[in-house]
């Protein structure tokens, strides 16, 4: 199955063109398959990069990236682990209420409270 192509157009310098031509010339590929792996390259660096992967989380934390693109750019894995860790954050926790009074040491342990003792019994 083929992946869904996209046209893009942008400029650059002529000289980088130039360039990027005398290498897919010697690689025989086309200066689309060059810029392709020149790309796939630099988004796997990116993506390795500790960096760019903290501005990227911080991006997600704040909603200026949604979902997708950090399962695009970083994987499912740390995808999902990113969101069960944002709605934890976004999550209040209960507080714990009690009906009556915490019990005493002697209701709670039926009187037989342990007490311990820092003497070396194996002496």
């Amino acid at each position: 199955m083929s992946e869904e192509k996209t046209r893009v157009d942008f400029n650059a310098p002529q000289s980088l063109v130039e360039r990027a031509d005398r290498a897919a010339d010697l690689l025989d590929v086309s200066r689309t398959k060059l810029l392709i792996d020149a790309i796939q390259d630099e988004l796997a660096d990116l993506t390795n990069d500790e960096e760019f992967r903290a501005r990227l989380e911080q991006a997600y934390y704040d909603g200026r990236a949604d979902y997708q693109t950090i399962e695009d750019l970083l994987g499912t894995e740390a995808a999902m682990r990113l969101k069960l860790l944002r709605d934890s954050i976004d999550r209040t926790p209960p507080e714990p209420v009690l009906d009556d009074e915490l019990p005493s040491d002697d209701e709670f342990y039926e009187g037989k409270v342990e007490t311990w003792s820092d003497s070396d019994e194996s002496a």
